[in-house]
């Protein structure tokens, strides 16, 4: 059968072509077509009646020699589409992803931080310089207290804020990594309304008040991660607490939520995430350490009724 004989990394760019593209947002599907170049440079010669569990876990492993564990884990699941697909038309006999193993490189030593506790994150809020306008002390601080993705952030206009409710209306993203403009959320479950203490609604109303309505309140000109990173990444140091990013302070404000005992489901809501799933295994030493903490209280009560 010829088509057997077709090349994985050939086939692989047809079945993103086919399938991914005009589907998925554009950033995604960078990281499909990245998966395919270390496809046709890694397997150049390998064809699709070659591969079997034996071939596909050497993929995977010649992949890990370079990648940490979680980047390997993403690009096998991006690869198991395209074979799984391949294998329902009868071009693979068997599954060869099946119970394939996951390695990797240690995670580098000094990756920065992933979030901050509560008084850290207290700290610094106190360093950021919230005068009346617009500033990315103000986007820092929003960032810290919704727990909103970089491009989520980055879209709010004016009209997204019911000060009334007290709530953020997230509904769409800014194409920051292209030429601008608003895109649609990463998934469906990103579309959401957040919650805002009042005091953040007493200081945004006031900052908005003379905005346009359906400008993004933070844009003006090109936008870039590093930039904001930068600004962040000052203040940490003025308030002596580890060095996060953006998306670092996403993070900070899931672990303070689940510290403070907030369900898994409320705070896969409040984020966004696509599935609780997401959430456990994003915070799953969060979770850990909770559950040794319940066990805790569950020896303590059990103590009393001697």
């Amino acid at each position: 059968m010829e088509e057997r004989s077709e090349l994985f990394c050939d086939y692989y760019a047809k079945w993103i072509s086919v399938y991914k593209e005009g589907a998925i947002r554009e950033v995604t599907l960078d990281k499909y077509k990245m998966t395919q170049r270390w496809l046709t440079r890694l397997v150049p010669d390998l064809r699709l009646e070659d591969l079997n569990r034996i071939s596909y876990q050497q993929l995977l492993n010649d992949y890990a020699l370079s990648h940490e564990r979680q980047t390997t884990m993403d690009f096998h699941h991006q690869l198991k589409g395209a074979i799984l697909d391949a294998v329902d038309e009868g071009l693979i006999e068997r599954d060869p992803t099946r119970k394939a193993i996951i390695k990797g490189k240690a995670p580098r030593e000094n990756k920065k931080d992933k979030y901050l506790n509560q008084f850290e994150l207290h700290t610094l809020i106190s360093t950021l310089d919230l005068s009346m306008e617009i500033s990315w002390d103000w986007f820092i601080l929003l960032v810290a207290k919704t727990g909103l993705r970089f491009s989520e952030a980055l879209a709010l206009t004016p009209r997204d804020f019911d000060f009334s409710h007290q709530s953020i209306s997230v509904n769409k993203t800014w194409n920051y990594k292209g030429q601008g403009g608003f895109m649609p959320t990463k998934n469906k479950s990103s579309v959401r309304k957040v919650q805002i203490d009042w005091q953040m609604v007493i200081q945004f109303s006031q900052l908005v008040k003379d905005l346009p309505e359906d400008q993004p309140i933070f844009i003006k000109g090109k936008v870039y991660n590093s930039t904001v990173n930068n600004i962040l990444s000052r203040h940490c140091k003025k308030a002596n607490v580890p060095v996060i990013s953006i998306h670092g302070l996403r993070h900070t404000h899931a672990s303070i939520l689940l510290f403070a005992g907030v369900s898994i489901a409320s705070v896969a809501r409040r984020l966004g995430h696509s599935s609780m799933n997401t959430t456990q295994k994003t915070y799953l030493h969060i979770i850990q350490e909770l559950e040794n903490r319940d066990i805790d209280l569950v020896m303590r009560s059990l103590s009393v009724l001697n």
